[in-house]
């Protein structure tokens, strides 16, 4: 007899059910749906508010209601000209507060991403390709300030370098207190100590993505030069740079968006002589003029989005940059003969400077009465341990350690870091093994995209997306709020580490499992996590210590009630409490390393790990 063909809606009905059956398809469509809400949904909203009219000073500028299309904000934003002036390009409001933080922060954002390049690419490459000295030491020691608040660099860079010729300073800093070296404005704030404070911050990025390319390159053809006789200088040239030419490329991007999205340094170095980039111009609009703030926004989105294209253009149109089939298992290290160790001592003193010396000056400030005099007369721990002291108006007039607002904030800082590490790490594991599992397939590819999305918004813009969410959903608030948009926002680093890691497991691992009928949730659990714990725990460990010193994303969103330890920061030194502020970045720093330490002894997972030496 022959069997009855099956009707199209059972066929559509068994294809869905094996298609569910399947954990990798189930896991990505539910992380496609969760990722289009949080991150696309916000965007739709975010230019919905570019349009409407806000209460407060729009609503009066406008003459309308609050909620009504308007499009004020682009005209005054974007095209508003000179009073009785020349009609054209020659602008007023526009020029100051949009087109001039522009061009502010490209310079900046470019010049940062050049210096980060050449300083952490030449230090992988010492590396990696020579027989320099404390290799250890400078490969441990280079990853330090990216640990470390962006911030930490720009306070230091202020503490040191201020002084009351320059900018709005009431005092010297330690240069010219002690040793009476007053430096010039240009090189105490504005365009080159911002653009010399993110490059130096971004460089060991620079450094951990070239070096591990470095590392892991085939040695076949330098060797093959080398023999014959190939000068340095043009194997350097025609064979290393092109193989690492697509990391070079992808780290430069990459910095390039994380320096357009830098707060905290303008603010620290920028604010005194009114040098503004579009972070610090939109954060003051959002205070006054929203709709301008949500346009700024918007405009950093589509920096982050053109980079992401044009990285994909260029590095996606060669399939793979392998050059050689096999490895060489050795390398032929440069020797640098008598000028190694000049270089290691100069590389180590420079990284001295950049990792402990601000620890130092932070320590001394933060005993420091009178600023500018650094005699031991005017030294106390009265800002650490004092009570009841006159400096603080806020009810809570104790030093940071016997501060129960300072311990509140760290306590909430530590819970907020703690939640988004749990939730970002986990999700990045599902999310590595569901594209790692359907790799190369449509839906795969779609998470894939949308989970790296939020790395490429600006983080201060980000803030801007969810505070505009957070109107329309009434349960975004508080700590909800905050604990979503730090996990949505560090789900790409969760996410590249689990894609990486499942990449290197074989499925028949996995298979094996399946043949005996062990559940899936049993299989991630006994088998595939614990096979590539470190990489795992490494998704969970950088949301923490990001989350952790974290300023931009957050500064928008938290709540006064409960202000974390970042924002808290913030306000002292806005106040004029430099003593207070620095001695609770002090205490970030601290809780940071002492976090990276304790899961690097505990599990073997680290951030600063770096390529080795």
């Amino acid at each position: 007899m022959q069997r009855a063909k099956a009707s199209p809606a059972k066929r559509t009905l068994g294809a869905l059910k094996g298609f569910f059956s399947k954990p990798a398809n189930v896991i990505l469509i539910v992380f496609l749906v969760a990722l289009c809400f949080l991150t696309l949904y916000p965007l739709i909203l975010l230019v919905g508010e570019t349009f409407t009219v806000h209460a407060g000073r729009e609503a009066r500028a406008t003459d309308q209601l609050v909620g009504a299309f308007t499009t004020y904000h682009f005209d005054k934003l974007l095209f508003t000209l000179n009073d009785g002036g020349p009609q054209g390009f020659t602008l007023s409001n526009s020029w100051i507060q949009f087109y001039e933080p522009l061009m502010n922060t490209l310079a900046v954002s470019v010049t940062a991403s050049f210096i980060a390049i050449l300083f952490g690419g030449t230090v992988a490459w010492l590396v990696t390709r020579t027989d320099m000295k404390y290799k250890k030491f400078v490969s441990a020691v280079f990853v330090f300030p990216y640990i470390m608040p962006s911030w930490t660099l720009a306070l230091f860079w202020q503490t040191f370098f201020r002084n009351t010729l320059v900018g709005t300073g009431t005092a010297n800093g330690i240069l010219a207190a002690v040793f009476g070296v007053y430096m010039p404005e240009w090189f105490v704030y504005g365009y080159f100590p911002i653009s010399m404070v993110l490059g130096l911050h971004y460089a060991p990025f620079a450094y951990i993505l070239i070096g591990g390319i470095l590392r892991n390159m085939d040695a076949n053809l330098e060797e093959a030069a080398t023999i014959l006789k190939t000068p340095r200088s043009r194997i350097l040239r025609r064979i290393t740079l092109p193989i690492v030419r697509p990391a070079m490329l992808s780290t430069l991007l990459l910095v390039f968006a994380s320096s357009m999205s830098a707060y905290a340094v303008p603010v620290f170095l920028g604010s005194p002589v009114r040098y503004y980039v579009l972070s610090t111009k939109m954060m003051s609009l959002m205070n006054t003029y929203p709709g301008q703030g949500y346009i700024i926004a918007a405009v950093m989105i589509l920096f982050g989005v053109a980079i992401l294209a044009f990285n994909q253009k260029v590095t996606g149109s060669r399939k793979s940059y392998t050059t050689v089939t096999g490895k060489s298992g050795q390398v032929s290290l440069i020797k640098l003969k008598k000028a190694n160790r000049p270089i290691a001592v100069a590389l180590l003193v420079l990284m001295l400077l950049v990792a402990v010396l601000p620890l130092l000056s932070f320590a001394l400030e933060s005993v420091t009465i009178k600023a500018g005099n650094y005699s031991l007369d005017n030294m106390t721990l009265e800002f650490w341990i004092g009570r009841d002291l006159d400096y603080l108006d806020q009810g809570d007039s104790n030093g940071i350690l016997l501060s129960p607002k300072i311990w509140r904030a760290l306590g909430y800082s530590l819970l907020l870091a703690v939640t988004c590490s749990l939730v970002a790490g986990t999700c990045g594991v599902l999310v590595g093994y569901g594209i790692a599992r359907r790799r190369g397939s449509r839906l795969a590819n779609a998470v894939n995209a949308l989970s790296f999305f939020p790395y490429l918004m600006p983080s201060l813009a980000f803030g801007a997306i969810y505070l505009a969410m957070s109107t329309r959903i009434p349960l975004l608030h508080g700590f909800v709020l905050l604990a979503l948009i730090g996990s949505v926002k560090y789900l790409p680093f969760a996410s590249r580490s689990g894609v990486g890691a499942m990449l290197q497991l074989s499925g028949e691992i996995e298979e094996a499992a399946v043949i005996v009928g062990v559940p899936w949730w049993k299989r991630m659990a006994r088998i595939l996590f614990p096979i590539q714990k470190s990489s795992f725990l490494s998704g969970y460990l950088l949301p923490m210590v990001s989350c952790m010193r974290e300023l931009s994303l957050f500064v928008l969103l938290v709540p006064t009630s409960n202000t974390i330890l970042t924002t808290m920061l913030m306000q002292y030194s806005e106040k004029g409490w430099a003593q207070f502020g620095n001695a609770i970045n002090l205490l970030i720093i601290a809780v940071v390393l002492l976090i990276n330490l304790l899961v690097n002894k505990l599990t073997g997972a680290s951030i600063d790990k770096g390529i080795g030496g």
